[in-house]
């Protein structure tokens, strides 16, 4: 498995957020993760990136505060859970938060630009640059835009775009169809297949689960941070629990 989670857990004080979560991905495969708000989708990409802050204590798994992390999160045959996010980062594995979280004061260009901050040679950012306007025309032309000015759709792409920058070998992105109105959507999957078929792998966790099939090879479904079922588009469909409680189908 290019991405293999094991037994990944998550609490929140004595709550658990995500129970011994197990899932992979392979090199250049598309996966989605879908379930209802709350389910823990998005704490799992935290983790995954480094964003869930921990100590390490032999005795009690990872421990920060009252967050303890455990289990096992290997990326192209290393295991990363115990490195920080820009280390992980580094390596390719890098997290779309949902809605962008842009750098809001900044304008798009230097947003992007913050995305390559880990590329010293001028002469590949702007290459990388070119490469995202050519996926995003609309950021070329708000390029010197504030982007806490921009519309919703436009900091998703943007959220991407500067993820991209860091010349990402495997994208997390996390609800990215959030707030969109259902026309800039297809246009948003489209960019998303686009990028896909480029070769980089990724996961995705999506409420809206109509989309986020159409996208996807395999899927897990998570409810109360345990997964409750994985398959093809067709397979969990076909499930008639699995479709009403927990697709709300």
């Amino acid at each position: 498995m290019y991405l293999e989670i094991k037994d990944l857990s998550v609490l929140y004080d004595r709550a658990v957020v995500l129970n011994k979560v197990t899932l992979g991905v392979e090199s250049g495969e598309l996966i989605s993760l879908v379930g209802p708000n709350g389910a823990g989708k998005t704490t799992f990409l935290r983790a995954i990136a480094g964003l869930v802050k921990w100590e390490q204590d032999t005795t009690k798994g990872t421990v920060a505060g009252k967050i303890t992390l455990e289990g096992s999160v290997k990326f192209d045959g290393e295991e990363v859970i115990c490195l920080p996010a820009h280390e992980i980062a580094r390596r390719g594995l890098v997290l779309c938060p949902e809605r962008g979280r842009l750098f809001r004061e900044m304008t798009v260009v230097e947003n992007l630009r913050a995305g390559g901050f880990l590329i010293k040679d001028e002469g590949i950012l702007k290459e990388n640059l070119e490469k995202i306007y050519q996926l995003f025309p609309v950021l070329k032309e708000r390029k010197k835009q504030i982007a806490g000015t921009l519309s919703g759709g436009e900091r998703v792409m943007l959220g991407i775009g500067r993820a991209l920058m860091s010349q990402a070998k495997m994208l997390l992105v996390d609800e990215p169809s959030t707030g969109i109105a259902p026309k800039l959507k297809e246009d948003l999957f489209a960019r998303v297949r686009e990028i896909h078929g480029s070769g980089i792998a990724m996961l995705l966790t999506e409420q809206d689960v109509s989309y986020a099939f159409s996208l996807a090879s395999r899927n897990y479904v998570i409810s109360e941070g345990n997964i409750i079922a994985e398959g093809t588009a067709s397979e969990l469909l076909a499930d008639e629990v699995i479709r009403k409680t927990y697709l709300g189908l």
